[in-house]
């Protein structure tokens, strides 16, 4: 677990590697300020529930979405950042049908399909399976957005109690070991 987490510090652009971007240098400024890159109780669940936010709502461009919009809620830059990748190239497949299944469930589309779908289906033209991917893929956004809200509530709430469990026990054993040394 100390490599995997040696090798993430690694590979983390530094405050300093960013300032020296050329094109980071017009918007910066906004990205860093120290309270953005500092771990705090606050700033790191804000960064997890803005990192799942925006790995679900849009499908490309979430690490830049995560670091314009952590300024505004005072997030944590690269946890926010580190955050977006639960949704990667190895697993936006199984996300996507989630998001699908999920809006599906939630608009309850199946509930709503009289007769019989599979016989009409293998009867359409290509204009109406054009309309069913259309439909399709609003359903899957509607899913999409679901999961963004969701995850980002959940990612909030577990970072947090998380962040509250570590500090009790760096705590406790700072305690033990007073205690064995007295």
């Amino acid at each position: 677990m100390k490599s995997v987490w040696a090798w993430i510090l690694a590979k983390m652009p530094t405050r300093e590697s960013m300032e020296r971007n050329r094109y980071m240098r017009p918007i910066a400024h906004r990205f860093l300020r120290s309270e953005l890159w500092r771990f705090t109780r606050r700033s790191v669940p804000r960064g997890v529930a803005l990192g799942m936010f925006a790995a679900f709502i849009i499908p490309l461009g979430q690490i830049f979405l995560a670091a314009f919009l952590a300024p505004a809620l005072r997030a944590n830059v690269p946890v926010a950042a580190l955050t977006t990748f639960i949704t990667n190239p190895l697993t936006i497949g199984l996300w996507g049908i989630l998001a699908n299944k999920t809006g599906k469930f939630i608009l309850q589309i199946d509930s709503m399909t009289f007769g019989e779908p599979l016989n009409t289906q293998m009867r359409s033209t290509l204009g109406e399976w054009v309309n069913w991917l259309f439909l399709q893929t609003g359903v899957t956004a509607f899913g999409f957005a679901f999961l963004a809200i969701v995850s980002a509530t959940l990612g909030y709430v577990i970072s947090s109690f998380g962040w509250r469990y570590w500090i009790a026990h760096k705590r406790r054993r700072s305690q033990v070991l007073l205690r064995r040394s007295v």
